[in-house]
């Protein structure tokens, strides 16, 4: 496969970041009320992904190991800043749905976990796949979260009336909505024995739990780039 396409492939189905590594979940957990609010938020947060992922990518030669993170930072507040203004300028109904957790994509470890794992250490186009493919998984995800909850909560699909009003069950679209349908989901995947963070099954939980993310993977790396800048 196209090493381009892997990283896409890799995002949606093999690390997607809510079924497969369980990042992102304070989002994912409170913006799924519906499916609209849904993929509002994961489009959002995947065009961040995209274009910050590239942009660190591209200066991770310039900027300095002390000023990383900040640097980082500076770039992410940036195009959360960009899409924010967008959305409430062209989508009003989405901005005052999702509201403060537009603002809160800026702090999302997916994007900084993103950052620091992968854009830091590979080329502009592929980290920009990279960013493309972990979006795209983070939007699936919080559709289907976003489809069972407006389904069962208020009986309807993208404000489509499909189960009679009597029938809903309402505390799907509250707060404790969102861990009950999570958590049914996270069971069938551990019944199935389906690659997940929380059954200990294949790469993701090898990733979560010290290969990837922030872990020693990273940190090798990262002394390595270190050392290559001395001696260079």
């Amino acid at each position: 496969m196209n090493k381009y396409l892997e990283r896409i492939y890799n995002g949606i189905i093999k690390e997607n970041p809510t079924f497969i590594i369980m990042l992102g979940m304070c989002p994912t957990l409170a913006t799924t009320t519906s499916v609209l609010n849904g993929i509002g938020m994961g489009l959002s947060t995947t065009a961040v992904l995209m274009f910050s992922n590239m942009l660190i990518s591209a200066l991770r030669k310039i900027i300095p190991d002390r000023m990383r993170l900040p640097g980082e930072i500076v770039v992410v507040a940036s195009l959360v800043t960009i899409v924010q203004l967008l959305i409430q300028a062209y989508v009003p109904s989405l901005y005052e749905a999702l509201g403060i957790y537009i603002p809160l994509i800026v702090v999302n470890c997916i994007i900084l976990g993103r950052a620091e794992a992968y854009a830091l250490f590979n080329p502009p186009l592929l980290s920009f796949c990279d960013g493309l493919g972990m979006g795209l998984g983070f939007t699936v995800a919080l559709t289907i979260l976003g489809a069972i909850r407006e389904l069962i909560g208020a009986g309807t699909i993208f404000g489509v009336q499909l189960i009679p009003t009597g029938y809903n069950i309402s505390i799907f679209v509250l707060a404790p909505g969102a861990f009950l349908v999570l958590a049914v989901l996270t069971a069938i995947q551990n019944k199935l024995n389906l690659p997940s963070a929380t059954n200990g099954n294949g790469e993701a939980a090898e990733f979560v739990n010290g290969n990837g993310l922030f872990g020693p993977e990273t940190q090798d790396k990262n002394e390595a780039v270190q050392a290559a800048k001395k001696e260079a």
